[in-house]
Parts: structure tokens; C-alpha cells; sequence
């Protein structure tokens, strides 16, 4: 039987860092998605000394690094390749000093976006066709963390995302042609929300490229709009997909992220977290 452990991003737990912690603990979680509320800063800011108060926060509680979410490479393509190195590149440094502090599984990368996504046919194809410089940083940024000793992720977005539908993402990981550098963190219900079911052919599609899944609620009405829900409530297949991620094996940690759209009368988002937890532990074999 599969073992695979659950996180969240920290800041969904709590704003404050070691209570975010305490709040893991508490659930039964062992893993650590570090992202943002980190002393008030990102985790691409970190300096040294708070780098290592995060990394001592964790070890005192028995909590081990799974990723840093950064948000480098997520700008708007129109802004051009220069801006690209200055805001992509120059923070990575820091970033790949806090990782040799924290250790993680992953250090995340995220697409960039552009404004006109919705009447761009192939994010793919776009980038290749009118910005190429985009692969050769990304390539770069990819190698520098395999140098620093670590793992690099992609994970699909939503709202803009160049690469928000299974074959651009495809094809952008040909492009960037990093095998073993370079996994795809497959976000769900992003992918939903971009347009795309996430059914188990779209996995099946996707996985030879999956390392971590993401995982939220979030229910669709009949215009095409998106309301904030717990896990138990989407309307995306969640079950049927998280049992054969699970039983493959490809995503060791699965993550749960905070749901996302529009917020229904009476919806809270009190106790949501623990229910996401409890929800996937009592109706998947093999989550712990």
C-alpha cells in the first residue's frame, strides 16, 4: 500500500509562522509548502538569519521542507526579456541560498503571464513564435538550481498562465528540454478554472511529467463561473483522480491550496483546512 503524506501552503494554517507550524502538527502533517507570510516576507526574500529561524522553526516541531514556492518567472510576458532577468533571475540567488538552508524536495517556478491569453490559441506556440528568449532564462534558472543541488517544478496557474492547458505544457517542457532538472507540479483545479477538466485522461497525459500535485475545492455553476468549497463539494472529479495519483505513486506529497472563486452566502472558510485533511485521509487508501 501507497504511503503519501499531505501539506498546505503555511500561510493557509496561519499568518504567523511557528503558529502555522503548530497548526501542521496538530493535523498530523510532517511536510512543510513554504510560500509567503514568512516573517511578513515571501520566500524568495528571506535573508540568511531568517532562513535559518524558519529551518529551526521546523526542525524543533519534526517538519521536514517539501518545497519553496516561489513566484519567480510569474510576470506579465509584455514587459520584455530585460525585465525578465532583473525580476526572474536576480532573485534566484537568494532564493537557492535559502533552499541550501531549508533543504527542500522542490524549489517551484511558476509560467509567466500575458494580458491577451484568452485570444492566444497555443501558449506554446506563442512563446516559441514571439518570445523565445523566455525558454533560454528559463533553461537557465532550471540549471542553476540543478546546480545548487536541488530540484526545479513548474506548476500550471490560472488567470493569464501562458501554459494553462495539457499540451502547451507539454510542449513547453520539450522545448525547454530538461529531463531529470525539471518536473511539472500539476495544480488541479487550476487547470479547471483555465478551462480544462482534470479527469484522469488529463492526468494520464500529464504524468510522465508529475513529481506534486496540488489539490482544492471549488464548485462550477451553469455560467461558467467558480465558488469557493470544500473538497468534499467540487465539481471536479477529486476522488477518482487523488486515488489514481495515489496508487501511481508520482506525487509522494500531495499539497492542498486554498480554494478559489467566488464566495457562496453562508461559506467559511473556518475549520475548511482540517475538513480538506479529514476528507482525503477517510476516502483515499494510502494518504497519511
Amino acid at each position: 500500500m501507497p504511503c503519501v503524506k499531505l501539506t498546505i501552503l503555511n500561510g493557509m494554517a496561519d499568518r504567523d509562522i511557528a503558529a502555522s507550524m503548530d497548526a501542521s502538527v496538530n493535523w498530523g502533517l510532517t511536510e512543510l509548502d513554504l510560500k509567503d507570510s514568512l516573517f511578513g516576507k515571501d520566500v524568495s526574500e528571506l535573508s540568511d538569519e531568517e532562513a535559518e529561524g524558519v529551518r529551526d522553526l521546523a526542525r524543533a516541531r519534526g517538519l521536514h521542507v517539501t518545497c519553496l514556492s516561489s513566484k519567480l518567472f510569474q510576470e506579465d510576458l509584455e514587459a520584455g526579456e530585460d525585465f525578465f532577468r532583473a525580476r526572474a533571475l536576480g532573485p534566484l540567488d537568494r532564493l537557492l541560498r535559502t533552499a541550501r538552508v531549508l533543504e527542500p524536495t522542490f524549489v517551484r517556478l511558476l509560467p509567466p503571464r500575458t494580458l491577451p491569453r484568452a485570444k492566444i490559441p497555443d501558449g506554446a506556440a506563442h512563446l516559441r513564435d514571439s518570445h523565445p528568449w523566455l525558454v533560454g532564462l528559463f533553461r537557465e534558472a532550471v540549471d542553476r538550481i540543478a546546480a545548487a543541488g536541488f530540484s526545479a517544478t513548474l506548476e500550471n496557474e490560472r488567470g493569464g498562465c501562458i501554459l494553462a492547458h495539457p499540451a502547451e505544457i507539454r510542449t513547453f517542457f520539450g522545448m525547454v528540454d530538461r529531463p531529470g532538472r525539471l518536473s511539472l507540479t500539476w495544480d488541479a483545479a487550476n487547470m479547471w478554472q483555465a478551462g480544462t477538466l482534470p479527469d484522469l485522461a488529463v492526468y494520464e497525459s500529464l504524468k510522465p511529467l508529475i513529481r506534486y500535485v496540488h489539490v482544492k475545492g471549488g464548485r462550477a455553476d451553469t455560467k461558467g463561473g467558480i465558488w469557493r468549497s470544500a473538497l468534499s463539494d467540487s465539481s471536479w472529479p477529486v476522488l477518482e483522480v487523488v486515488r489514481r495519483v495515489v496508487d501511481d505513486g508520482v506525487s509522494p506529497v500531495i499539497c492542498l491550496n486554498p480554494s478559489h472563486g467566488k464566495r457562496p452566502q453562508g461559506f467559511s472558510d473556518a475549520g475548511l483546512v482540517e475538513r480538506d485533511i479529514q476528507f482525503l485521509r477517510e476516502n483515499v487508501p494510502g494518504i497519511e
